[in-house]
């Protein structure tokens, strides 16, 4: 049983909640009312930690620095400066990097169908959506498997992250594209790639080449799903890329919309997430309609006590209602992890309120880790 997190005070208003992580140090009002000292406060301690793991403490912007523009942080990298995501470093004017189109650092693993992807719910593996083209059978794909890539680096700081060892980039193993494909041909069980980690934006260049290089060895007649679950915040003309994989392929492009509020991702995140918004309308209006079975959109957005709350909900479901009602989104229970694990699980009414607010824009919605609410299913928790 998880032990209730005593009050902690906020280092601006003095108020004290349970729902106030000592990672971030500040509140939700804080944050939406006094950004300035908010964001200030809250970058501080995203400073200290990334010191912890030997990662840029900000996003780096050396005037005569080079340029990489795998993601949105744009990091111009001076002279012994690393990138943010820590996998690119400019040595004596010349950028060295940990991974390229050909090399990667990643670990991947089979993960049963039907695994807990968050779009299980909709998507060909869980559902059968698709068939014949892109699935199997009219129904789960019972004994099959999902090829989980596991990608090191992110090009965000979240202090709530859930998958934090991508951090531990010193560690991390080196694999090459043709481990990834000539893994997957030999096994004709594995029936979709997923993207994970981190995050793929700062290995973008990699990914899009192994889908590209599996998709055109792969039999013709064999399903292999290409999906990407990220924070959305790469350089615009890879994510074009990836869409275009997904859309033929059948994957599907599941953004982490962590809030609405941009002040909100620098304090919880440590850099902006506006790049997100702009490359989930990019690909709505130009992929989305091309193929409605099975979507190739989704959105998610965890629901971290004290923080995301309905507020961050509605504004990111009325952005998604005006490309298309019917895009799905998904609403996940938090459960403390990395340093915020003073904050309790999601409360059930948080969760109740989030729900229904996203209900009066979007046709399709769902909630995830239902387990940690108490309930068996959407239908059980509607009834909450």
């Amino acid at each position: 049983m998880q032990v209730p997190s005593k009050g902690k005070d906020c280092k601006i208003c003095g108020k004290t909640s349970q729902y106030l992580s000592r990672a971030i140090d500040v509140c939700r009002s804080c944050i939406r009312n006094c950004p300035v000292d908010a964001v200030r406060i809250s970058l501080e301690n995203h400073r200290k930690v990334r010191r912890i793991f030997n990662l840029p403490e900000v996003i780096p912007k050396t005037t005569s620095g080079i340029p990489c523009n795998v993601c949105s942080n744009e990091c111009k990298i001076g002279v012994n400066e690393s990138g943010y995501c820590g996998l690119r470093k400019n040595e004596k004017g010349r950028l060295i990097s940990l991974v390229n189109p050909n090399n990667g650092l990643y670990h991947a693993y089979l993960d049963p169908h039907v695994t807990n992807c968050c779009a299980a719910w909709f998507c060909p593996a869980g559902t059968g959506s698709g068939y014949p083209k892109f699935s199997l059978c009219k129904g789960p794909e019972i004994g099959y498997y999902n090829l989980a890539i596991f990608f090191y680096g992110c090009n965000f700081d979240c202090l709530f992250c859930q998958n934090w060892s991508h951090k531990d980039i010193d560690s991390a193993p080196s694999n090459t594209i043709d481990d990834l494909v000539e893994r997957t041909l030999r096994n004709p069980k594995i029936t979709c790639w997923c993207f994970f980690g981190g995050s793929p934006e700062p290995q973008l260049p990699f990914a899009l080449k192994a889908s590209e290089r599996v998709l055109e060895q792969i039999p013709k007649d064999r399903v292999l799903r290409i999906c990407f679950e990220w924070n959305g915040c790469g350089h615009q003309n890879l994510v074009r890329k990836a869409a275009e994989i997904a859309l033929r392929s059948g994957g599907n492009i599941k953004f982490d919309l962590k809030c609405f509020d941009e002040n909100m991702s620098l304090a919880l995140s440590g850099v902006s997430n506006r790049q997100a918004f702009n490359n989930f309308e990019m690909i709505a209006h130009d992929f989305h309609s091309l193929r409605k079975d099975p979507p190739l959109l989704t959105a998610t957005t965890l629901m971290i006590p004290g923080y995301i709350d309905e507020y961050e909900v509605e504004g990111i479901a009325k952005f998604i209602a005006n490309l298309d009602r019917k895009i799905p989104y998904s609403l996940l229970a938090f459960h403390p992890d990395f340093l915020m694990k003073d904050l309790p699980i999601t409360p059930i009414d948080q969760a109740l309120r989030c729900y229904n607010v996203a209900k009066k824009y979007l046709e399709k919605v769902n909630v995830g880790n239902l387990h940690l609410l108490g309930c068996r299913n959407i239908e059980d928790f509607t009834k909450k």
